[in-house]
Parts: C-alpha cells; sequence; structure tokens
C-alpha cells in the first residue's frame, strides 16, 4: 500500500510541477544523510564522511536537549558540528557541512518533525556552493532581521504531562500584529488555503499538508511543501490553485491558530527524508541567504539561541555568529540586566533569581558598522522547577526606514502573569510610559497586546525596553534596537 500511495504521490506532483513550466525540477545543491554512529558515506564530490560520535547532554529543568554535539571525520580529518539552533554550514575540509538534528531530540520529543531513524543527520554542499539557489529563496517578512523574539529549529519550548518535550521544527519570527507583511520566499503553487486544500495535495494523498484556517500550503519548484501559519488575515489575491512569485505579499502576520498567544509567523519547510517519510528541513542557512541577498546589510548580531536554567546556575553567551561583510567582528560588547557590561566574544553570567531576562550585544566591525541583538535567559526556580518564569513579548512596526517625526507602533503581552503592568523605556530620554496587556489569559484575544505609539525626534539608534514583574516580583523583560532616519 505504501508504494501504490508513493506512486500516486510522485504522479499527482508530476502533474502539479508541470505548471512551473521547464524549471519544474529545479537543483538542490546539497545530499542529506542519515547516519548511524560508526557509519562512513561518499559524497557526489568524492569526499569521505563518517559519523564517529553524538553527544546530547541532557538540561537540569526539563532534562532538555539544547545543545547536541557532533563529531565527523572527513577525508581522516576530525571536526565538531553543533546541531541546529541558529548553526549555519561550515567550511570543514573539502565541503561545507551541518548537522540539523541528532536522535535524542526525536527521542524525547512529544512528535517526531524530522522523520529521522537514526543517530544523526548531515547536509553535505560543495566547499564553495551556495546553500540554496539564491534567485529561488528570498524571506518571508517585511522586516528587519531578529526585529522580535524568535523561535528556531530544535530550540526546547515546553514540558509535557506524558514526559515528552515540545522542541520546536522550522521557524517562528515574532511580528506586529495585523501589521508586518508575510511574503512568499519563493515561487510557488497554493495548494492548501485556510481549510481548503487541492485534492491531489489532500494528507490521504501521503503528503504533509494539514489544513486549518490560519495557514497556507505553498508547494515550489522543488517539490518542497512550505507552511505559513498564524496569518492574521491573507491577501484577497491569494487564491487556491494560483502561483504566486517570490516577494508577493500573502497576508499580515497574527496570531491565530496554536500560537500560543504570541504573534507570529511559523515558516517550515516540509520535504522527503532519506528515511522515505516526509520530515522538516532546516530553513536558518537558506533564510539567513535570502534576507542577505534581499536587504544587503553591513553587518548582522547574532546572540541567540536562548538559555534556560535554575537560579544560581551559569551560563555562556555566545556572540560568534555575528557576521561582518568587512570580515571579523572587531568589538563585541554585552550588557546585562543588572547595568553591568562586558566585553568579548564569549561571556560567562550567573543568575540568582528567577525571571526572563534579555541580555543585549553589540557588534562593531573594523569599519565602524555595528549592530545589535538580543539573548533570552529563562530562570527557573530550584523550589518550584514546574512554574514557568513570566515573559514579555515586544514587537514593532514599522522596522525599516523609520523617520525622526514619524510615530512608530509598539506592542506587547505579558505571559504567566496578570500582575501588574508593562513599563516602557523607549531609548531617548523620555518619560517611561505604561501599557497592560491580558497577560495571555484568553490566547486568540484581539485585544491581548497592549499597543503604544512613540516618536522619536532625532535620528539614531534607540535600545527600547520594557519590562513587567510577577507577584512573587520575578522579572519578566523584553528588548528592541531601531535605527531612525533623518
Amino acid at each position: 500500500m505504501k508504494t501504490i500511495a508513493l506512486s500516486l504521490l510522485s504522479l499527482f506532483l508530476s502533474i502539479t510541477l508541470s505548471a512551473f513550466g521547464e524549471e519544474k525540477n529545479r537543483a538542490i545543491p546539497f545530499e542529506t544523510f542519515d547516519l548511524d554512529v560508526g557509519q562512513t558515506v561518499e559524497t557526489r564530490g568524492g569526499a569521505s564522511i563518517t559519523l564517529q560520535s553524538v553527544e546530547e547532554p541532557p538540561g537540569k529543568v526539563w532534562n532538555e536537549i539544547s545543545r547536541a554535539e557532533v563529531k565527523v571525520s572527513i577525508d581522516g580529518e576530525e571536526h565538531t558540528l553543533i546541531a541546529g539552533t541558529y548553526r549555519l554550514p561550515q567550511k570543514m575540509g573539502s565541503v561545507q557541512i551541518d548537522c540539523p538534528v541528532t536522535g535524542g531530540l526525536r527521542d524525547t520529543s512529544h512528535m517526531d518533525h524530522w522523520a529521522l531513524e537514526k543517530d544523526a543527520r548531515i547536509r553535505v554542499w560543495t566547499e564553495e556552493g551556495p546553500w540554496i539557489d539564491p534567485e529561488s529563496f528570498g524571506y518571508p517578512l517585511v522586516q528587519r532581521w531578529f526585529a522580535s523574539h524568535t523561535a528556531f529549529s530544535n530550540e526546547p519550548v515546553a514540558s509535557r504531562p506524558d514526559g515528552k518535550l515540545y522542541y520546536h521544527a522550522g521557524m517562528d519570527f515574532g511580528g506586529c500584529e495585523a501589521l508586518t507583511e508575510v511574503i512568499a520566499a519563493t515561487d510557488a503553487l497554493v495548494v492548501s488555503a485556510g481549510d481548503d486544500v487541492l485534492t491531489a495535495h489532500q494528507p490521504i494523498a501521503d503528503t504533509p499538508v494539514a489544513p486549518r484556517y490560519d495557514v497556507l500550503y505553498l508547494l515550489d519548484e522543488r517539490g518542497w511543501y512550505y507552511r505559513y501559519s498564524h496569518f492574521h488575515s491573507f491577501d484577497p489575491t491569494i487564491k487556491l490553485g494560483t502561483k504566486v512569485k517570490k516577494g508577493q505579499r500573502l497576508g499580515l502576520v497574527g496570531k491565530e491558530g496554536g500560537s500560543g498567544g504570541w504573534t507570529h509567523l511559523h515558516f517550515e519547510i516540509k520535504n522527503r527524508k532519506p528515511s522515505g517519510r516526509w520530515g522538516t528541513e532546516d530553513s536558518y542557512a537558506f533564510l539567513w541567504q535570502g534576507y542577505r541577498n534581499l536587504h544587503d546589510p553591513e553587518i548582522l548580531a547574532v546572540a541567540r539561541p536562548g538559555h534556560m536554567i535554575l537560579e544560581g546556575e551559569k551560563v555562556t553567551h555566545d556572540g560568534t555568529r555575528s557576521w561582518s561583510r568587512e570580515g571579523e567582528i572587531a568589538k563585541f560588547e554585552w550588557r546585562f540586566s543588572d547595568g553591568t557590561t562586558a566585553t568579548g566574544a564569549k561571556v560567562e553570567r550567573e543568575y540568582p533569581a528567577p525571571g526572563s531576562y534579555r541580555e543585549t550585544l553589540i557588534v562593531t566591525d573594523s569599519a565602524g558598522n555595528e549592530d545589535a541583538n538580543f539573548v533570552r535567559v529563562k530562570v527557573f526556580s530550584k523550589a518550584d522547577p514546574a512554574s514557568a518564569p513570566p515573559r514579555v513579548h515586544a514587537t514593532y512596526h514599522p522596522t525599516f526606514n523609520i523617520r525622526a517625526g514619524q510615530p512608530v507602533t509598539f506592542k506587547c503581552r505579558a505571559f504567566e502573569t496578570t500582575h501588574g503592568e508593562e513599563t516602557w523605556d523607549f531609548g531617548d530620554g523620555s518619560p517611561a510610559a505604561a501599557t497592560k496587556s491580558d497577560g495571555n489569559v484568553k490566547k486568540l484575544d484581539p485585544e491581548g497586546y497592549a499597543t503604544i505609539e512613540h516618536t522619536y525626534s532625532q535620528p539614531g539608534t534607540y535600545f527600547v525596553h520594557v519590562f513587567r514583574k510577577d507577584e512573587k516580583g520575578w522579572l519578566a523583560e523584553d528588548r528592541l534596537y531601531l535605527r531612525v532616519k533623518e
């Protein structure tokens, strides 16, 4: 029966992809291998790769896997990879290589997003080739890189009563509800819009399509399915069975469906894995490349992924994944929630009290270009680790081409607490402002986020800080970085 289903799917895909014309079989520039420890494969380019070991140390809060370390041998030379979580492919030996996922995540997850049946998955590119065809892949939001909170591949999200964990699969980009535009990352066919699905792409035909009122599924020239979730609204031009072009408007970011109450775009690619099943394709590298091609930034700061620890523990903050067109970053500056600072690509910090903290990384290159990014640290109580600390999600709009004298819309929502209110510091010396969001009491409440406007009178770069405390005095904070033009 499985063979018949696969044959039918191939026929459906052949018919559907013919709508793209001559380029219906766009080449995929990398190879994917699922390997057990000790297994060796040879790439198309002749490189010999052996999976030597997989280390997946559990965290102390949920026994979560947040940093899986994989050792591989490439033509006899040993190299180390960190799986997923904001890692780009690295040049190692004669190839570019990364590790999207390891088997421990599958074994401890409530859902097998990845269709991995061995110890680890690796992807291999040629030494100099692009990660994805640059003409075919863009960026799915009209928004600055890391303008708001993100939840990316393999980050632990929550524990469950059954003892399993919820790990994130795909990419979540926080955005400003009903204001941030979602655009198509690729040329594609609309195969599912809301609850409507083209017959050939229904789940019964062995596809990864799972229709829902807030979701679009698009199918590209590679045969990859793209899930765009949590729309506030679809653009009226988006119709089932029509083709969209890369960069075309799809709708507005929202928090509909299974969003957990925070406004974001869930962007996820599903394709066939070496196991023969549909699994998630880690798209961070493609999105990084697409954003750079589209916006041509001079420099990008990366302080993520976040950390989750128990009170009194230490974490190492790491800015080494930041990038500059000039080459190496000349300066790494860290500003911490307690008012202290530090310099260096990696710094260690201890967190004595529960709460959700946002730490600031500012990077500067040799040409004086500067960028900033933030990293969340969730600190759980040792006495009550089952109680999540409060947190705040903040967004703003627009994020590009803000002009002095132009109002900027800010939105925020508290989670895990209804106590108190949010305090805003807009970073320009103006008096503090206050809002009171609903504390996520009703996840899909259209008025759940508090909204406030602020106008900057002078051009410059500004750091916005918003915070709220729960009835225990535990801190929840978020930070934003704005560039204002004349």
